[in-house]
């Protein structure tokens, strides 16, 4: 045990310190199976591991969902979104910021990544927030909550990386993803309507359109409409699994993008090398996450934490407090992939000895680590809006983002009070 609590604080300090996370954890758990058991070991562990994550069937769904969102993105689909969006709610008070998240929604839920997501809206809705006289703060902080949904909404990468780690059904995680995804929308287009009607000058009316031109702005999104409604759909009706819902959901972008003629040759081999670099970096953090996982369970850390657990009394909703308070208080110095990587294997065993569902475990990990992506000092969110929007100080982003974090809280909560929120729909697809 003194090993395993050893190698979390050694995985810490190195994450703190910047050494890229794959490479941290494949030392550390190396050099803690070394001293745990035999060098040997560790070395013949290596290969292993590697060969069961590279030959994994599961596995296959992390590039083909990284190619879709590199495909998508690159095909103009964030402006089209935002263009549909707006021409429905523009007209409201703050309408261009329901605009926004309405438009963050979509994109992430086809991109699957929160800084992707962050960095593309800022392009696209930004200067036309700043147009109208938008403040800074709720224009940015629109953006930056906005893109937190691309972790949950699915395909989600980082609920396929906690699917893998812990052995749970993918297709249940992107199903039980939808209602708590939905209604992270829904609290934050609430929360803007509210900010604009305490500060009417921060988020001014836009114009009206006809509902001629809102039906015409709708062209634009039919490809990723269609795209989500076959990936979850068929997931739900069981026509294929989340492997083979990658694979159709990238060759379907690829098609929808040729045909239009927005994927040029050009294009298409800056996308594959975009989708391969962002591949090998995942599997390589992967790789050392899964070895990781082994010395945290050879070293007995996982049940030497539950017997603790056990011997002081706390079970039920008092133990997911407490841990969610753990994933909430280190979210606000560390990297949200990090945290999962490195303490859901932890508290995986913790979950299944007092009875609690995995999926829904997930999803309230996940929306954890949502909140972290905008919390001070390290909203990697913010400091991705930072280096594409440099005029705009961080602490203006951050003040902004207090009715957001607040409001992700209150979802949190609710999703932790009833965990039917989440399973229902997992339910009725069994």
């Amino acid at each position: 045990m003194t090993i395993g609590v050893l190698a979390i604080i050694a995985v810490l300090i190195l994450s703190f310190l910047r050494v890229p996370l794959g490479f941290s954890l494949l030392t550390v758990a190396l050099g803690g199976i070394a001293l745990l058991m035999d060098p040997s070991v560790a070395l013949t562990l290596l290969p292993m591991t590697i060969s069961e994550a590279v030959l994994s069937y599961e596995l296959a769904v992390v590039p083909m969902f990284i190619l879709m969102g590199n495909v998508i993105s690159r095909t103009g689909i964030s402006a089209d979104l935002f263009k549909a969006a707006n021409a429905f709610f523009g007209h409201v008070r703050g309408g261009l910021a329901l605009s926004t998240m309405v438009a963050c929604a979509g994109f992430s839920s086809v991109c699957g990544s929160s800084y992707a997501t962050a960095a593309t809206m800022s392009k696209v809705a930004y200067p036309s927030m700043r147009q109208y006289g938008y403040a800074d703060g709720l224009a940015t902080a629109t953006i930056a909550a906005g893109g937190t949904l691309g972790i949950l909404i699915p395909p989600s990468i980082i609920l396929v990386i906690y699917g893998i780690l812990t052995q749970t059904n993918i297709g249940d995680l992107f199903i039980a993803g939808v209602i708590p995804g939905l209604l992270g929308l829904t609290m934050y287009m609430i929360c803007i309507y509210l900010i604009s009607l305490r500060n009417p000058a921060a988020a001014p009316r836009g114009e009206s359109v006809s509902w001629k031109a809102r039906i015409a702005s709708l062209k634009g999104v039919w490809s990723f409409v269609a795209i989500f409604v076959l990936i979850i759909g068929g997931l739900y009706m069981k026509w294929f699994s989340p492997t083979e819902a990658a694979g159709i959901g990238a060759g379907i972008a690829m098609l929808v993008a040729a045909v239009t003629g927005k994927l040029t040759l050009k294009t298409l081999r800056e996308v594959l090398i975009e989708t391969a670099y962002t591949s090998v970096t995942l599997y390589t953090v992967l790789f050392g996450a899964l070895l990781f996982s082994k010395l945290i369970s050879y070293s007995g850390l996982a049940d030497g934490i539950l017997l603790y657990v056990q011997t002081l009394g706390v079970s039920g909703f008092s133990l997911i407090t407490f841990i969610l308070l753990v994933f909430l208080v280190l979210g606000c110095v560390m990297d949200s992939l990090a945290i999962i990587l490195i303490f859901v294997p932890l508290f995986a065993p913790l979950i299944i000895a007092q009875g609690f569902d995995l999926v829904w475990f997930g999803i309230v990990v996940v929306v954890a680590t949502e909140i972290a992506l905008i919390t001070p000092p390290i909203g990697m969110n913010v400091f991705v809006l930072r280096a594409t929007l440099p005029t705009v100080p961080v602490n203006t982003i951050f003040k902004g983002l207090t009715p957001f974090i607040i409001t992700d809280v209150i979802r949190l909560s609710i999703l932790v009070a009833f965990p039917s929120i989440a399973l229902w729909l997992v339910t009725m697809s069994k």
